[in-house]
């Protein structure tokens, strides 16, 4: 008996086409569904072939990823897959539901963005396009993130967002460099607002790290509080000291070309007029490499990493 010809849907996110195969009807109509924005004609880059395996409930266990020789293995209660490096083609077993699906895919492009300098963050983000009143319209079409521990209010700024504004994601920023800085590319992996965002880019104005309180404000953190945090809320899953390594590096880098602040905010628009307001010029004074206690900083924050997927 011939096996059953493969279907392939290429998913296209933070500028990377993914090639994703199946022989089963139904779960090529669920990929096409649930990445409709970001469905691309672009040659890919990487494959990942599914296989399908009997129904079970999504795992809350926490995911496990690990190297071994040119091949990761990603590893969960509702998945198990295998990729690539060299070949750049992949394997997965799993349970024929979305949030298995999402779950490979983001602990997939926290792989690959890793090796070209980027990274994927625990942060709301959105495109400001409408002229400041401070600095004119130059600052049109930037993107600002948003993130912090659960509850700090991620969601609450994309819902408080004005019409004109862009969502790129209410849940995981996905960010890559360039010659003049980092871009933030939309994501369909969607938080409480069940909604994908947008798929575009622009290049990154600046990283607020929320708190809530009685007023709106926005103060300096120094760079190495700037990198602890940047830490503790990047996507990392891998049991590998390559790439805690690279991350660190990327941290670092990030931090010194980004500005960063702590914005408290009071829930309500108004909080928007001061994210348009705010000037994206800085001149950082950052050598992370002759920061002697920013190594043990980060030893620390990966304690606390997210290891959910």
């Amino acid at each position: 008996m011939m096996a059953a010809a493969r279907k392939v849907a290429c998913v296209e996110i933070g500028g990377i086409p993914i090639a994703l195969s199946t022989c089963d009807d139904g779960f090529l109509d669920l990929l096409r569904r649930r990445y409709d924005g970001f469905l691309s004609a672009s040659r890919p880059e990487f494959e990942l072939e599914f296989d399908l395996t009997r129904p079970l409930p999504v795992s809350d266990d926490d995911v496990r990823v690990r190297r071994e020789g040119d091949e990761w293995l990603l590893e969960r209660g509702d998945f198990r897959a295998r990729w690539n490096l060299r070949t750049g083609r992949g394997s997965v077993r799993q349970n024929a539901n979305p949030y298995s699906l999402d779950s490979v895919l983001r602990i997939l492009h926290s792989l690959i963005v890793a090796g070209r300098g980027g990274f994927l963050l625990h942060a709301a983000s959105a495109i400001c396009r409408a002229p400041s009143a401070s600095f004119g319209a130059s600052f049109n079409g930037r993107a600002y993130l948003f993130s912090g521990v659960s509850g700090a209010g991620k969601t609450t700024m994309t819902r408080l967002a004005p019409p004109d504004i862009t969502l790129l994601t209410d849940e995981i920023s996905y960010l890559r460099p360039g010659p003049d800085g980092y871009s933030a590319f939309g994501t369909p992996f969607a938080g409480e607002l069940a909604k994908a965002g947008e798929n575009c880019t622009a290049p990154v104005a600046a990283l607020f790290f929320l708190e809530q309180g009685p007023v709106n404000r926005v103060d300096e953190l120094s760079p190495t509080e700037a990198v602890r945090r940047l830490m503790r809320n990047i996507l990392f899953f891998a049991e590998d000291q390559a790439l805690v390594e690279m991350l660190l590096a990327t941290a670092c880098d990030f931090v010194a070309r980004v500005p960063i602040r702590r914005l408290t905010f009071y829930p309500d628009a108004r909080v928007w007029d001061l994210v348009r307001d705010f000037d994206p010029s800085f001149d950082r004074k950052f050598e992370p490499a002759l920061d002697r206690n920013l190594d043990r900083a980060f030893a620390h924050n990966l304690q606390e990493v997210p290891k959910r997927a």
